[in-house]
């Protein structure tokens, strides 16, 4: 059974807005009060955070789908909607966020790292929110927005000083558990070592941690065996140990051709050439052990590597290679640049940046793309007139009519407003805004005004009547 995953695909869904309310207070002798529509809330975030406790990605393995809970609608009474509930997902120290493509999103590394991967819907104003001196009674209210959706992939990589690589069975977990209180699984049969395992080594003052990489094999960058599975897990490491054994049953191997072999997968994986390399000559507790590390070490001082000859068994040559460890790892530290503060960069917008962009297809569709625009049509109830005709003006006062005008557009033309897989089409009239003034004087309530004087009623009164006398008039001139 499955007990280390360390590549998963999430599907994170944020929570949905909730919906603004329309509401008119009512109340005793006063039966309309004016808009009360609260304000829906906002749908919860799905976040991830690193937790030191978790050491696998394999929850997410089991149950790939996660989803936020959803902000609650408003009410009359000027009462908001509840905003949804976060979703915090805890992942382990190390974990790559990369999106579908494969570009790195985020790089958590370190206790309470977060990374927003899902974020929730704004709620959507109530009518008491859209209230103005102009618009003093809306009969309208916005949506609320939907989360946003998306499907990351989520790599492990192994935050560790110290990687053991070399072949299976070459006493890479024998050593780790003498060099630290790791356990891992030890026997005498290859791939034994079936996930990394992660141990402390305290060398004086200088604690690290050492990460055991199951074994590697020709052929384990292009994913033969299981190194192209955890050759990922030795990028963040500060030095890279070669574990050779010098006792090895296989005739046609050795321990040079064994580093050799090793080197040459390491360099085609990439990104690792940097890295300092020390060689353990391992097993030479055994005789022919120590008579054939006697003979290959000449070969590898010559080319440059610092060899240290080890016996996990007898614990023989350890405190030498753990003091030698916490030396490089120490001048590593001390090489790295420190952090500076977080800096604040502002970038103001230039003058002539309108917030959207009106492009013409070449379909003769005219697509319109911005925040704004977008959002505001996402929030708009299509089966209230009223609520077209807002939708109507705000994109006018934003300057979308200019901007299409400017493009070349005529009337009857079609408009989308958003991405091609979930736009509002339709077809534009250049008078919009007069368009949408018939509809009325959107959110103008006559009940709410003050009384007019009697002679006003009746000479508004017969004005009225004399227009539509006129009218009837106009289009019946024989009767």
């Amino acid at each position: 059974m499955t007990t280390f995953v360390d590549r998963v695909e999430l599907h994170a869904a944020a929570g949905n807005g909730g919906h603004g309310c329309a509401s008119v207070h009512r109340e005793k002798f006063k039966p309309l009060g004016g808009p009360d529509g609260g304000n829906g809330g906002r749908g919860g975030d799905v976040i991830l955070v690193v937790d030191q406790s978790v050491t696998t990605l394999l929850d997410y393995h089991h149950s790939p789908h996660r989803k936020a809970t959803n902000g609650q609608p408003g009410a009359g009474d000027n009462r908001s909607g509840k905003d949804g509930q976060d979703l915090i997902l805890p992942v382990p120290d190390g974990t790559v966020v990369l999106d579908a493509q494969g570009n790195v999103l985020a790089d958590l590394v370190g206790q309470g790292t977060t990374f927003v991967a899902g974020q929730g819907g704004r709620g959507g104003l109530g009518n008491a929110a859209l209230a103005s001196a102009r618009r003093k009674a809306p009969g309208f209210a916005l949506l609320g927005e939907p989360g946003e959706s998306r499907d990351v992939v989520m790599e492990l990589k192994t935050v560790a000083d110290v990687a053991l690589v070399g072949y299976p069975s070459a006493g890479k977990s024998s050593l780790i558990s003498v060099l630290s209180a790791a356990k891992p699984k030890i026997a005498d049969y290859p791939f034994t070592t079936l996930v990394p395992n992660l141990g402390v080594v305290t060398a004086g003052s200088t604690v690290y941690t050492i990460a055991d990489v199951p074994g590697l094999i020709p052929g384990a960058s292009q994913g033969k065996g299981l190194g192209l599975e955890f050759l990922r897990h030795v990028e963040r490491c500060s030095v890279l140990v070669h574990v050779l054994d010098t006792a090895t049953l296989e005739s046609e191997r050795d321990p040079v051709s064994d580093l050799d072999v090793i080197e040459a997968e390491l360099s085609q994986y990439g990104g690792l050439d940097d890295r300092p390399r020390i060689v353990v000559l391992n097993k030479v507790d055994i005789p022919d052990g120590q008579d054939l590390a006697e003979m290959i070490r000449p070969e590898l001082e010559a080319r440059g590597y610092r060899i240290f000859e080890v016996s996990a068994v007898a614990r023989t040559g350890l405190k030498e290679l753990s003091f030698a460890l916490a030396q490089i790892i120490a001048e590593a530290r001390a090489a790295k640049p420190v952090e500076e503060a977080t800096r604040i960069v502002i970038r103001p917008k230039a003058v002539d940046d309108t917030g959207f962009t009106v492009v013409r297809e070449d379909d003769g569709l005219y697509r319109v793309r911005g925040e704004k625009p977008e959002r505001w049509v996402r929030q708009t109830d299509f089966n209230n007139d009223e609520a077209v005709g807002y939708l109507a003006d705000r994109l006018s006062r934003l300057g979308v009519e200019d901007k299409l005008m400017k493009a070349g557009a005529r009337a009857g033309d079609g408009v989308a407003i958003g991405p091609e897989d979930n736009a509002v089409v339709f077809d534009w009239e250049p008078t919009m805004m007069a368009g949408a003034e018939m509809l009325g004087r959107r959110g103008e309530d006559h009940r709410l005004e003050a009384p007019r004087p009697a002679a006003q009623r009746r000479r508004d009164r017969d004005a009225e009547r004399d227009e539509a006398q006129q009218e009837y008039d106009e289009f019946h001139p024989f009767q």
